[in-house]
């Protein structure tokens, strides 16, 4: 079945203005979501999900009550959500493989259900930009697009994307918000910000520098975060990139230089340098495995001994 707004089919979509413009709801849904206020997520009950991944879980799910993701500029948030479960899934899109990303998120959502009575499919987007490159115009319309090919109801209830998600400073176009999380409790969608973004910051980023596809990094059968295995291979060159400024490392190492949160650089360097320091990824994970870990009672994610 097609994507819904209000219960109405949308149609072949041309451009997000288009959408906009015939579902004005949209962009006073859009403005209330800006004002929210920007909430600082307690690491105790979080699941931060980097760019290239996306996570889902229950209500019943004792590890995670909030799934969060940050520092999308041209990137777009998506959340997934069965009103009737209550499952739910967070991905973080850059437009790297949009077509096969939608279904995963969908068989996501939709194999936790089960057969959950009542209830249906609700979509959220946030993220993009108006940027001089129209990448995020793009991403928008492949993700609207993707989700209407997609065999299940599924109702467009938040679209706060690209020039919805516009603001200008200085002259400077940006988005207004970089971060969201959703409490799956509640279903609650709002703006966040993140002081951790584990576990294995380091070790997810580099995965996602060497170019993975989308990998979703959490079973909440077991209530685990599951990391790799991937490969990559040594690449010296990398070292070009520390003697930059963070001019060059903007310019070359990003889609949108002048939208980018302040800490865009250092942690550029930071995965560039994690990845120097381990220029094969097989002692990363022993045996072939994934690096596992666990909630502790603290709230930490703590990994798990090597079997």
């Amino acid at each position: 079945m097609p994507l819904l707004v209000q219960n109405k089919k949308i149609e072949r979509l041309r451009s997000t203005a288009g959408l906009f413009a015939k579902h004005p709801h949209f962009q006073e849904n859009a403005k209330a979501f800006r004002a929210k206020a920007l909430e600082n997520v307690d690491t105790k009950c979080l699941l931060y999900v980097q760019q290239r991944e996306f996570a889902a879980t229950t209500p019943a799910d004792k590890s995670v009550t909030v799934l969060g993701s940050d520092d999308a500029t041209t990137c777009h948030l998506v959340v997934l959500r069965h009103t009737g479960s209550g499952a739910t899934c967070l991905a973080h899109c850059d437009g790297s493989s949009t077509w096969t990303e939608v279904p995963s998120i969908v068989k996501a959502v939709t194999t936790l259900s089960g057969k959950a009575s009542g209830g249906r499919l609700e979509l959220h987007l946030i993220g993009g930009f108006d940027d001089d490159r129209k990448t995020s115009h793009q991403l928008s319309l492949n993700l609207l697009a993707a989700f209407q090919k997609q065999e299940e109801d599924i109702h467009l209830v938040t679209c706060c994307i690209t020039e919805l998600n516009d603001v200008v400073t200085d002259g400077i176009h940006r988005p207004a918000v970089y971060g969201i999380g959703v409490n799956v409790k509640t279903g609650d969608v709002f703006p966040a910000t993140f002081s951790r973004r584990g576990p294995a910051e380091e070790l997810r980023s580099a995965q996602t520098f060497i170019g993975r596809q989308m990998v979703e990094i959490y079973d909440s059968s077991k209530e685990l975060v599951k990391i790799g295995p991937c490969e990559w291979s040594p690449n010296r060159e990398l070292i070009f990139w520390l003697t930059q400024d963070d001019i060059t490392i903007l310019q070359y190492l990003s889609t949108s230089p002048m939208a980018e949160p302040p800490h865009f650089v250092q942690h550029i360097k930071m995965t560039i340098q994690f990845l120097l320091e381990h220029p094969s990824a097989d002692s990363l994970f022993p045996g072939g495995l994934p690096q596992t870990f666990r909630r502790t009672e603290c709230g930490a994610w703590e990994r798990e001994a090597e079997q």
